[in-house]
């Protein structure tokens, strides 16, 4: 068995017995032991009590963090005319239609988020299975299939966080980075739950947020005491 290194060890240490802490303990903890040589992304994950393959039991939707992601955010639209100066205006990275449609089945996908007017979904939906499997399609629910695409590229750009239940329910998104303050990091998660916790479908039964946890990129992750995190 491989031997421990020093900051390995002391993590655990920090973080042994300590669990269902208050969104500002777990924040401290989590930024306190964050040692990569780069600034890290605290990331939230959460298992729900729901079963994502039955259409009443998904969870998906999107939330303005009130203080950013910290990361820069590349973003693509698909769009004609007016609406594409529009989107160019805002500060969209790529910006297209037929052109866009071929460079992205060629696998060129250079953007994290993607947006695209109503009457471009016809050349979008072609792109199903490229675009689908990275949670890069366009859709209505969260607002990236819209008229206003200026609104849509600057949301983006300003800290709008999409999530979406995995297989096993979970939904997981990163929240800000170690370099934030406690107090933002804390306002960030709080929001980020708040938003997974109004989204709850209407099939969902039983318990529906079951465990919280953050953590940084390279770091062990700190289970957050449910109703501390909600705020109404």
């Amino acid at each position: 068995m491989a031997k421990l290194g020093k900051r390995t060890r002391a993590a655990r240490e920090a973080f042994a017995g300590k669990e269902n802490l208050s969104v500002e303990e777990a924040v401290a903890l989590v930024k306190a032991n964050a040692n990569a040589k780069f600034d890290e992304t605290v990331e939230v994950a959460m298992n729900l009590g729901v079963d994502p393959r039955h259409a009443d039991q998904m969870v998906r939707g999107v939330v303005g963090l009130p203080n950013g992601t910290g990361k820069t955010v590349r973003v693509a639209v698909f769009a004609r005319g007016p609406k594409a100066d529009e989107a160019k205006e805002a500060g969209a990275d790529i910006v297209g239609a037929e052109d866009l449609m071929e460079t992205v089945q060629g696998g060129k996908i250079e953007f994290d988020r993607c947006i695209a007017t109503p009457d471009m979904m016809p050349i979008v939906g072609r792109l199903g299975k490229v675009l689908g499997p990275r949670n890069l399609m366009p859709n209505p629910k969260v607002g990236t299939v819209t008229m206003d695409v200026g609104d849509a590229v600057k949301a983006a750009k300003g800290g709008e966080v999409q999530f979406k239940a995995e297989k096993a329910g979970v939904v997981h998104a990163g929240v800000g980075k170690v370099s934030f303050d406690e107090a933002k990091l804390a306002e960030n998660i709080r929001a980020f739950v708040s938003a997974v916790a109004k989204a709850k479908p209407t099939g969902a039964k039983g318990t529906y947020m079951k465990k919280i946890a953050i953590s940084s990129t390279m770091g062990q992750g700190v289970t957050i005491d449910v109703d501390n995190a909600v705020t109404e």
